[in-house]
């Protein structure tokens, strides 16, 4: 007979993996990123491309992990709420896609080579933050950190889980980013040039998206109390009903 110890262990294991996974692989979305991956690294080698697509997946992993684990303890620290990293950073992401939207990149015969040293100063930023692993993604990181289990061997169980859950996101960016560059090849110039004109359009949609989450979230926590002129409904100063005497 199976151990019901193990396998309430590994029900665990599977529900903290898989919610990892379905909270932040959508978000990240490494596919619909890798055109704007060779935008942004235009007329850098391949070889320079492919150090960076290995850069970048372990930046990922490192931020998301980061995330997870002291998101929520770096945010009290500073005093900083998630409605703001989503106002500040969908704010950064709007810019982002805007700038792909509206910039031509141009015909690969037409672009000048990059040096490599400078392409790799771009791995962190913007290439993994806010492009690859977006606030909207260190948002949802921090809320899945902060709903940690109980006891001590349930958390080191889900901590597993995310280690493995991150580890499988951060090889889909790698493999995504890495074969980008063979893929834009088989579409072609104009093919590719579409694919990126969407995916910066829906990149600048899901940044304001994120901002309009935030600024929602921080102005329904308005005290409209301090408001001068503005009475609240426990402040008003309406009499109060008269009671009649019993005849």
């Amino acid at each position: 007979m199976p151990d019901p110890w193990f396998s309430a262990d590994l029900r665990h294991f599977v529900v903290a993996f898989a919610l990892v996974v379905a909270g932040l692989l959508p978000i990240v979305n490494p596919v619909g990123s890798a055109p704007m991956f060779l935008a942004m690294t235009a007329g850098s080698s391949r070889k320079a491309r492919q150090e960076l697509a290995l850069k970048i997946a372990i930046n990922s992993f490192l931020l998301l992990m980061g995330s997870l684990i002291f998101g929520a303890f770096v945010l009290k620290l500073f005093g900083l709420s998630v409605p703001v990293v989503q106002l500040a950073g969908g704010a950064v992401l709007s810019a982002l896609g805007w700038n792909l939207l509206t910039h031509d990149a141009p015909a690969p015969t037409d672009v000048a080579a990059l040096p490599d040293d400078m392409a790799m100063m771009r791995a962190f930023y913007p290439l993994t933050l806010p492009l690859t692993v977006d606030p909207g993604a260190i948002a949802v990181a921090i809320t899945l950190g902060a709903n940690r289990a109980h006891g001590v061997e349930r958390v080191l169980i889900a901590f597993i889980a995310s280690l493995c859950a991150v580890a499988l996101i951060a090889v889909i960016v790698w493999l995504a980013y890495r074969y980008a560059e063979r893929v834009s090849a088989w579409l072609g110039h104009s093919r590719t040039m579409v694919v990126l004109r969407l995916s910066a359009f829906i990149v600048l949609c899901i940044g304001v998206e994120i901002a309009w989450n935030g600024a929602r979230a921080l102005l329904s926590e308005v005290n409209f109390a301090t408001v001068p002129g503005v009475a609240t409904p426990a402040s008003s100063t309406l009499p109060a009903p008269a009671i009649a005497a019993p005849k």
